[in-house]
């Protein structure tokens, strides 16, 4: 199911975006206009006769509208802000007219079409998409009329046997291209129907000059073509308001077009499957709108929350560098007490030599628990071997990562008690640097930096950029508000006494360093981020791998989010960080890179519908402020520029990753899913920079197994 509710939510929202696409004419729109063509095949009859053309029959009829009668037609709508007027002048002056709809706008605006009905106006077929017809085959023909159709069943209730061609003017105008259209438009059913005069008030050529074209010469009857959509119609309702009452002073009587033909009604109501059918089409188009409204929202949300971030990240990074660097230069005594390194493994045979000598190499001094957790690899026979002083293995059945750290807590002889993955090697300088802060006696826990050593590959690259640009930022920019939400499980330390007071490490949830590091804000103790404290570990180096840990981590901060939630209305420390933290972090780790995606879906949306340019320009915006705080960051700790030249290809793929695997870890949580902690496949190739050889001589004889 996790698995699957992705699969279907990616392509329902695929769908929708298709849909909504398709009802705005940006998929599978024509806009060709063919240009006048020779008459020869037009029967004359139709050349020299009126705007009604009725080709339903063997042979062609035209008909015209009765002396002292004018049938109102409008084209191109609804409009959500010019049909309304017309409609209202309509009704204030008691006339009819005719509606010559599209499908795309009556899909969006049904309601509008409804209350044409309803106020007894006829309606007729415009095309769906309005397109040049004569450029059309018949099946595309007929697909614009049935779609046409299907929105009007689901909008009114009705089907309707007029029909007006996108682009028609007068009968006589009617060339060897349109005819066959004609022709077979009434081979269907339908009454063309063009117009007598033409307002022209698409041109807004001013309200008198509209009200002089509209109205018909010597008294007789008329069609007359206007518009309620496709732009700025306040010319025409305008018009509408004195042209109604003037010409109704002269004896006309504006009506629909089969009451001034003397003909049955145009309406034909709409019953069983097929209304159905259009009340499903309406509905799917609704919902594919409010989706589109929806994600244009989020767009916003995640434009506001990545900018701001990132503003947060460069000023509050910029404060925090110019404290540490005023603390180096005012720092009291240094921190000398030795430390408790506590190394929870569980088949960690490829790497935990590596770890091991590292912590061996330290200028600070340290005692090293490795804590077996029932590996079958021979992890505890391999730190035995190497018969280092100050070494112990301590050893107990599986029972998980909390666990083994709860057991190593209650073997350490120190207060200061440093934390590490078995995959993790630390520089000789990291322990003191990490430790340093406890000079300050509110400091209860130290995040150090943690730094990706497998960064040789592509995916490896991206977790670089992604440590150093966001863990180490976000870092920076926490300590400053003093929330820090994290303390990394590859390089943290702590008090021992402020652990003891929270409970030490619980299982509660899969991301014990957020659940404690929040555990700790709460009862009232200070943490920090030692930007020099650098440890070296072994990312993921397949995207299954990447997968599993992620899904972890995200699931795991949900947790901890919960868990703590009630901190939201507590008085004090804890609800300071409530107010303040647990925002951050749900909105920063939870909420952004959820919402992150919607960047790239409107950057493909924008590259095939349009306007390319723009959603380019957009996107490549976004990706010139990721860049300049990625380089920030990099400048800050030391690194070459070099690997941000995968950056933009880490923003199309990589973000892609992250989103699927927090949207699992939604589906996880809703659906009261339940992780263990899972293991990762190591390789034991990353080493500290300047480390020893790997190899040392066995010796000293401090080291020992507790079991």
């Amino acid at each position: 199911m996790r698995y699957l509710l992705p699969s279907l939510l990616l392509v329902a929202l695929l769908a929708m975006l298709l849909l909504r696409g398709y009802v705005h004419s940006e998929i599978l729109a024509d806009h060709r206009v063919r240009p006048p063509a020779a008459t020869d095949r037009v029967p004359k009859e139709v050349l020299r006769g009126g705007p009604v053309i009725d080709t339903r029959g063997e042979r062609p009829k035209s008909l015209r509208v009765p002396d002292r009668h004018i049938v109102l037609t409008f084209d191109d709508g609804p409009d959500p802000e010019w049909t309304p007027k017309v409609l209202d002048a309509l009704a204030e002056h008691d006339a009819h007219g005719v509606f010559f709809v599209t499908g795309t706008m009556v899909s969006r605006y049904p309601g509008l079409v409804a209350r044409m009905v309803r106020e007894g106006h006829e309606v007729g077929l415009h095309t769906f998409n309005h397109p040049d017809l004569s450029y059309q085959s018949k099946s595309r023909i007929d697909r614009e009329l049935s779609q046409n159709q299907l929105a009007l069943a689901g909008a009114a209730g009705i089907r309707t046997s007029l029909f007006r061609p996108p682009y028609s003017s007068f009968a006589d105008a009617m060339d060897n291209t349109s005819w066959p259209v004609a022709r077979h438009i009434g081979r269907r059913g339908y009454l063309t129907v063009v117009n007598d005069t033409d307002s022209e008030d698409w041109k807004r050529p001013g309200v008198a000059e509209i009200i002089r074209r509209a109205t018909p010469a010597d008294g007789k009857g008329a069609i007359v073509l206007m518009h309620d959509s496709g732009g700025d119609r306040s010319q025409t309702v305008a018009a509408l308001s004195r042209f109604l009452p003037t010409l109704k002073q002269q004896g006309y009587a504006f009506t629909n077009l089969t009451e001034a033909l003397d003909a049955p009604s145009a309406h034909a109501r709409v019953t069983g499957f097929a209304l159905w059918q259009g009340r499903i089409w309406i509905a799917l188009v609704t919902a594919a709108e409010h989706i589109t409204d929806v994600l244009v929202v989020g767009l916003a949300v995640i434009g506001f929350l990545v900018l701001g971030r990132f503003a947060l990240m460069l000023v509050l990074s910029a404060i925090h560098t110019r404290r540490v660097r005023k603390r180096d230069v005012v720092r009291g005594a240094p921190v000398t007490e030795p430390v408790s390194v506590l190394v929870p493994a569980y088949n960690e045979a490829k790497c935990i030599e590596n770890t091991v000598r590292s912590l061996m190499a330290s200028d600070h001094p340290v005692e090293v628990l490795v804590i077996d957790d029932g590996s079958t690899d021979g992890t505890a026979r391999i730190v035995e071997g190497l018969g280092l002083p100050n070494v112990r293995v301590v050893r107990q059945h599986n029972a998980g990562k909390p666990a083994a750290l709860n057991r190593g807590l209650a073997n350490a002889r120190h207060d200061l008690v440093v934390m590490m993955d078995g995959d993790t090697v630390f520089e000789a300088a990291t322990v003191r640097e990490l430790v340093q802060p406890f000079g300050d006696p509110r400091v209860g826990a130290v995040a150090g930096n943690a730094k990706v050593g497998n960064r040789d590959s592509l995916i490896g690259a991206w977790q670089h950029i992604e440590y150093v640009m966001g863990f180490n930022l976000d870092r920076r920019m926490y300590d400053v508000l003093r929330c820090m939400p994290t303390i990394p499980g590859a390089v943290g330390a702590f008090r021992r006494s402020a652990l003891e007071r929270v409970g030490g490490m619980s299982d509660d949830t899969l991301a014990e360093d957020t659940d404690v590091t929040m555990a700790l804000h709460r009862d009232g103790w200070r943490v920090v981020y030692a930007e020099k404290a650098r440890a070296w570990t072994e990312a993921p180096e397949t995207v299954r791998q990447l997968w599993s840990q992620r899904y972890r981590w995200s699931y795991g901060t949900m947790q901890a989010i919960w868990k703590h939630r009630r901190a939201l209305i507590d008085s004090g420390p804890s609800g300071r960080f409530g107010r303040v933290g647990l925002p951050l972090v749900s909105l920063f780790m939870v909420l952004a890179p959820l919402l992150a995606p919607l960047i790239d879906v409107f950057l493909l949306y924008g590259l095939v519908f349009g306007p390319t340019q723009k959603t380019v320009a957009a996107w490549l915006g976004v990706l010139a402020v990721q860049a300049v705080c990625a380089a920030y960051a990099f400048r800050l700790d030391r690194e070459p520029l070099t690997p941000l030249v995968s950056l933009p290809l880490q923003q199309i793929l990589y973000r892609q990753l992250m989103y699927v695997v927090l949207l699992q870890s939604w589906i996880t949580a809703l659906t009261g899913g339940r992780l263990r902690w899972q293991k990762l496949r190591r390789t034991g190739v990353v080493e500290a920079p300047g480390a020893p050889a790997r190899r040392w001589p066995a010796g000293g004889a401090e080291g020992g197994t507790v079991a």
